[in-house]
Order: structure tokens, then C-alpha cells, then sequence
């Protein structure tokens, strides 16, 4: 596998979640398929919770990868199906963490996301 910039930084997204954030390495996948409009999508990285639904969608670009309303528009597109809880975009220097409010159809900005309980 070759080691790309945006594969560097899903990898060190991967240790952060599970070294800082203690999310147990079972409940993380890495590109999971999934079909959005007939057409075959991949998540960077999605966390499980322990119920198996999606807790955490991670999506990463190459840290030269301005991130823009496009890319939350991407995972935001993701999220109608998987309905995850949080949603990150990151470039591995910039981190944007976001907690879905479902009801209101929008997300909120956090500093971060919880650690694993």
C-alpha cells in the first residue's frame, strides 16, 4: 500500500482515536462501502458503537486539501444514511468536529469529540 498524504493522515487520525480518545481499535473500520445514489462510496474512517450502528464519520484529505463547504456537504451526504452522531473533516492540521442535531437537520461545531466511554 502506497503511503499518500491523505493515508498518512487517516492513519494518524486512526492512533489519535485510539491512543487519546481510547476507542477500542474492533469498533473502527476503515473505507467502509456504502451506496448513496446507486453510486459506491467509501468513508475514510467510521467508528461503531458498541450497538454496531455508526458513532463517528471521519473523512480525510491530504493536508494540502483546503477544507471547504464541499467536503461537509460530502460527509454530510454520507451521514443521511448512516446516521452518525459526530462528523469530522480533517487534513491533519486542521480537525472540524461536529455533533449532528438531528432535529433541526444541522450540526454543531465542538472542540472535540468525547473520549470512548
Amino acid at each position: 500500500m502506497v503511503l499518500t498524504p491523505e493515508e498518512w493522515v487517516r492513519q494518524h487520525f486512526v492512533y489519535f482515536l485510539i491512543e487519546e480518545k481510547k476507542y477500542p481499535i474492533s469498533l473502527i473500520a476503515l473505507e467502509k462501502q456504502l451506496t448513496i445514489n446507486n453510486r459506491k462510496k467509501r468513508t475514510d474512517i467510521l467508528v461503531f458503537n458498541t450497538d454496531g450502528n455508526p458513532e463517528i464519520i471521519v473523512e480525510c484529505k491530504a493536508p494540502s486539501i483546503k477544507i471547504t463547504q464541499d467536503t461537509f456537504d460530502q460527509i454530510a451526504r454520507y451521514n443521511l444514511k448512516l446516521k452518525a452522531n459526530y462528523l469530522i473533516v480533517t487534513n491533519g492540521l486542521e480537525h472540524f468536529y461536529c455533533k449532528m442535531d438531528f432535529e433541526n437537520e444541522t450540526y454543531i461545531f465542538l472542540k472535540t469529540i468525547p473520549d470512548y466511554k
